[in-house]
Protein backbone atom coordinates (compact mmCIF):
# COMPACT_ATOMS: atom_id res chain seq x y z
CA UNK A 1 0.00 0.00 0.00
CA UNK A 2 1.30 3.12 -1.19
CA UNK A 3 1.41 5.77 1.91
CA UNK A 4 -0.19 8.83 1.32
CA UNK A 5 2.83 10.61 1.92
CA UNK A 6 4.36 9.23 -1.63
CA UNK A 7 0.68 9.99 -3.35
CA UNK A 8 1.13 13.94 -2.67
CA UNK A 9 1.84 15.85 -6.02
CA UNK A 10 5.23 16.86 -6.14
CA UNK A 11 4.05 20.08 -7.28
CA UNK A 12 2.35 20.34 -3.79
CA UNK A 13 4.40 18.81 -1.29
CA UNK A 14 5.98 21.47 0.01
CA UNK A 15 2.72 22.59 1.27
CA UNK A 16 2.33 19.16 3.44
CA UNK A 17 5.58 19.05 4.40
CA UNK A 18 5.23 21.07 7.78
CA UNK A 19 2.16 18.63 8.48
CA UNK A 20 3.55 15.02 7.63
CA UNK A 21 2.86 13.60 11.14
CA UNK A 22 -0.89 14.76 10.74
CA UNK A 23 -0.65 13.43 7.48
CA UNK A 24 0.62 9.83 8.63
CA UNK A 25 -1.72 9.33 11.55
CA UNK A 26 -4.47 9.78 9.03
CA UNK A 27 -2.43 7.07 6.90
CA UNK A 28 -2.39 4.81 10.37
CA UNK A 29 -6.33 5.29 10.87
CA UNK A 30 -7.24 4.50 6.88
CA UNK A 31 -4.98 1.71 6.82
CA UNK A 32 -6.35 -0.10 10.04
CA UNK A 33 -9.77 0.52 8.74
CA UNK A 34 -11.77 -2.75 7.20
CA UNK A 35 -14.42 -0.49 5.42
CA UNK A 36 -14.28 -0.07 1.55
CA UNK A 37 -13.04 3.78 1.73
CA UNK A 38 -13.98 6.14 -1.36
CA UNK A 39 -12.48 7.71 -3.20
CA UNK A 40 -9.72 4.73 -3.82
CA UNK A 41 -6.16 5.87 -2.41
CA UNK A 42 -4.82 6.90 -5.63
CA UNK A 43 -7.52 9.32 -6.68
CA UNK A 44 -7.55 10.67 -2.65
CA UNK A 45 -5.20 13.83 -4.22
CA UNK A 46 -6.71 14.33 -7.36
CA UNK A 47 -7.84 18.05 -7.01
CA UNK A 48 -4.12 18.91 -6.42
CA UNK A 49 -3.13 16.72 -9.24
CA UNK A 50 -5.55 18.46 -11.32
CA UNK A 51 -4.69 21.90 -9.85
CA UNK A 52 -1.28 22.84 -9.62
CA UNK A 53 -0.51 25.34 -7.62
CA UNK A 54 0.91 28.20 -10.33
CA UNK A 55 -2.52 28.02 -11.72
CA UNK A 56 -4.69 28.30 -8.79
CA UNK A 57 -7.23 31.05 -9.30
CA UNK A 58 -10.14 29.94 -6.66
CA UNK A 59 -10.49 27.30 -4.15
CA UNK A 60 -13.87 25.65 -3.64
CA UNK A 61 -14.50 23.88 -0.66
CA UNK A 62 -17.23 21.25 0.16
CA UNK A 63 -17.82 18.65 2.88
CA UNK A 64 -16.97 15.20 2.47
CA UNK A 65 -16.79 12.52 -0.69
CA UNK A 66 -19.31 10.83 -2.18
CA UNK A 67 -20.08 7.38 -0.33
CA UNK A 68 -21.65 5.81 -2.83
CA UNK A 69 -19.50 3.11 -5.33
CA UNK A 70 -18.57 4.96 -8.40
CA UNK A 71 -18.86 8.37 -7.37
CA UNK A 72 -16.03 9.66 -5.73
CA UNK A 73 -13.13 10.56 -7.34
CA UNK A 74 -11.16 12.84 -5.51
CA UNK A 75 -12.45 16.48 -6.81
CA UNK A 76 -15.52 17.93 -4.55
CA UNK A 77 -19.00 17.45 -5.70
CA UNK A 78 -17.78 15.95 -8.70
CA UNK A 79 -18.69 12.08 -9.92
CA UNK A 80 -16.75 10.85 -13.00
CA UNK A 81 -18.91 11.16 -16.70
CA UNK A 82 -21.83 8.55 -17.11
CA UNK A 83 -22.63 8.70 -13.30
CA UNK A 84 -26.34 9.89 -12.14
CA UNK A 85 -26.33 13.46 -10.93
CA UNK A 86 -25.93 13.43 -7.09
CA UNK A 87 -28.83 16.03 -5.48
CA UNK A 88 -25.68 18.41 -4.57
CA UNK A 89 -24.56 18.12 -7.98
CA UNK A 90 -27.70 18.76 -9.45
CA UNK A 91 -28.18 21.81 -7.11
CA UNK A 92 -24.62 23.39 -8.33
CA UNK A 93 -25.62 23.05 -12.08
CA UNK A 94 -29.05 24.45 -11.41
CA UNK A 95 -27.25 27.32 -10.17
CA UNK A 96 -24.79 27.26 -12.67
CA UNK A 97 -27.52 27.28 -15.33
CA UNK A 98 -29.73 30.07 -13.46
CA UNK A 99 -26.12 32.72 -12.77
CA UNK A 100 -24.45 31.82 -15.89
CA UNK A 101 -27.81 31.88 -18.46
CA UNK A 102 -26.05 28.28 -19.70
CA UNK A 103 -28.24 24.69 -20.57
CA UNK A 104 -27.65 22.54 -17.58
CA UNK A 105 -24.30 20.26 -18.31
CA UNK A 106 -24.66 16.76 -19.51
CA UNK A 107 -21.44 16.00 -17.94
CA UNK A 108 -20.93 15.13 -13.82
CA UNK A 109 -17.01 15.58 -14.18
CA UNK A 110 -16.02 18.60 -12.89
CA UNK A 111 -12.31 17.99 -14.02
CA UNK A 112 -12.58 20.91 -16.49
CA UNK A 113 -13.20 23.34 -13.56
CA UNK A 114 -9.83 21.89 -11.68
CA UNK A 115 -7.69 22.55 -15.15
CA UNK A 116 -9.48 26.18 -15.27
CA UNK A 117 -7.64 26.88 -12.01
CA UNK A 118 -10.32 25.91 -9.01
CA UNK A 119 -9.38 23.54 -6.35
CA UNK A 120 -12.23 21.06 -5.84
CA UNK A 121 -11.68 20.39 -1.95
CA UNK A 122 -13.53 18.92 0.65
CA UNK A 123 -12.79 19.90 4.41
CA UNK A 124 -12.50 15.65 4.30
CA UNK A 125 -10.48 13.59 1.78
CA UNK A 126 -11.95 10.01 2.61
CA UNK A 127 -15.30 8.46 3.84
CA UNK A 128 -16.13 4.94 4.98
CA UNK A 129 -18.63 3.34 2.06
CA UNK A 130 -22.07 3.94 2.60
CA UNK A 131 -21.41 5.87 5.84
CA UNK A 132 -21.75 9.74 5.55
CA UNK A 133 -19.61 12.07 7.64
CA UNK A 134 -17.39 8.81 8.56
CA UNK A 135 -13.99 10.23 8.39
CA UNK A 136 -15.03 13.60 10.51
CA UNK A 137 -12.54 13.15 13.41
CA UNK A 138 -9.43 11.64 12.11
CA UNK A 139 -7.38 14.51 11.49
CA UNK A 140 -8.47 15.41 7.81
CA UNK A 141 -10.11 18.97 8.81
CA UNK A 142 -7.22 20.19 10.91
CA UNK A 143 -4.60 18.94 8.50
CA UNK A 144 -6.46 20.88 4.94
CA UNK A 145 -6.93 23.98 7.20
CA UNK A 146 -3.46 24.11 8.01
CA UNK A 147 -2.71 23.79 4.20
CA UNK A 148 -5.04 25.74 3.11
CA UNK A 149 -3.69 28.28 5.15
CA UNK A 150 -0.18 27.65 3.88
CA UNK A 151 -1.44 28.38 0.62
CA UNK A 152 -3.18 31.20 0.60
CA UNK A 153 -0.46 32.64 2.55
CA UNK A 154 1.90 32.09 -0.31
CA UNK A 155 -0.88 33.57 -3.08
CA UNK A 156 -2.80 36.40 -3.13
CA UNK A 157 -5.72 37.31 -4.74
CA UNK A 158 -7.88 34.02 -4.52
CA UNK A 159 -11.17 33.43 -4.71
CA UNK A 160 -12.42 31.58 -1.77
CA UNK A 161 -16.09 29.36 -2.32
CA UNK A 162 -16.88 28.16 1.14
CA UNK A 163 -20.85 26.04 0.87
CA UNK A 164 -21.77 24.89 4.19
CA UNK A 165 -21.29 25.46 7.73
CA UNK A 166 -17.99 22.85 7.74
CA UNK A 167 -16.19 24.79 4.96
CA UNK A 168 -16.92 28.35 6.31
CA UNK A 169 -14.93 26.69 9.72
CA UNK A 170 -11.84 27.28 7.42
CA UNK A 171 -12.10 31.12 6.53
CA UNK A 172 -11.24 31.76 10.68
CA UNK A 173 -7.45 31.12 9.46
CA UNK A 174 -7.73 33.04 6.10
CA UNK A 175 -5.35 35.93 5.24
CA UNK A 176 -8.38 37.93 4.09
CA UNK A 177 -6.93 41.12 3.26
CA UNK A 178 -4.87 39.04 0.76
CA UNK A 179 -8.06 37.11 -0.68
CA UNK A 180 -11.83 37.41 -1.43
CA UNK A 181 -14.30 34.64 0.10
CA UNK A 182 -17.87 34.22 -0.96
CA UNK A 183 -19.69 31.98 1.46
CA UNK A 184 -23.31 30.02 0.33
CA UNK A 185 -25.14 27.38 2.62
CA UNK A 186 -24.09 23.99 1.21
CA UNK A 187 -25.81 22.67 -2.36
CA UNK A 188 -27.69 19.60 -0.91
CA UNK A 189 -31.00 19.35 -0.96
CA UNK A 190 -31.36 19.96 3.12
CA UNK A 191 -29.96 23.50 2.34
CA UNK A 192 -30.22 24.56 -0.65
CA UNK A 193 -33.08 26.25 -1.02
CA UNK A 194 -31.43 28.63 2.41
CA UNK A 195 -29.61 30.86 -0.04
CA UNK A 196 -27.23 28.50 -2.25
CA UNK A 197 -29.95 29.21 -5.02
CA UNK A 198 -29.46 32.73 -6.23
CA UNK A 199 -26.03 33.19 -4.82
CA UNK A 200 -24.50 33.37 -8.20
CA UNK A 201 -21.07 32.03 -7.62
CA UNK A 202 -19.43 31.48 -10.77
CA UNK A 203 -20.64 35.05 -11.85
CA UNK A 204 -19.15 36.75 -8.44
CA UNK A 205 -16.01 34.81 -8.73
CA UNK A 206 -15.20 35.93 -11.95
CA UNK A 207 -15.86 39.66 -11.05
CA UNK A 208 -13.85 39.31 -8.40
CA UNK A 209 -11.08 37.92 -10.45
CA UNK A 210 -11.52 40.51 -13.21
CA UNK A 211 -10.86 43.16 -10.34
CA UNK A 212 -7.72 41.40 -9.37
CA UNK A 213 -6.73 41.66 -13.48
CA UNK A 214 -7.24 38.13 -13.72
CA UNK A 215 -8.80 36.42 -16.83
CA UNK A 216 -12.38 34.90 -15.45
CA UNK A 217 -12.82 31.21 -15.44
CA UNK A 218 -14.27 29.02 -18.53
CA UNK A 219 -16.68 27.50 -16.52
CA UNK A 220 -19.03 26.20 -19.56
CA UNK A 221 -18.94 22.50 -18.84
CA UNK A 222 -20.13 20.18 -21.81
Amino acid sequence: MTPLTDLIPPAWSSYFAPFEEELQNIDAVLSRSEETIFPEREKIFTAFEETPPHFLRAILIGQDPYHGPGQAHGLAFSVPFGEKYPPSLRNIFKEYAADLSLPMPTSTDLTPWAHEGVLLLNTCLTVSAEKAHSHRGIGWEELLQKVVYSIAEAHENLVFLLWGNHAQRFSRSLPLQKHSVLTAPHPSPLSAYRGFFGSRPFSQTNRILQQYNHSPIQWKLP
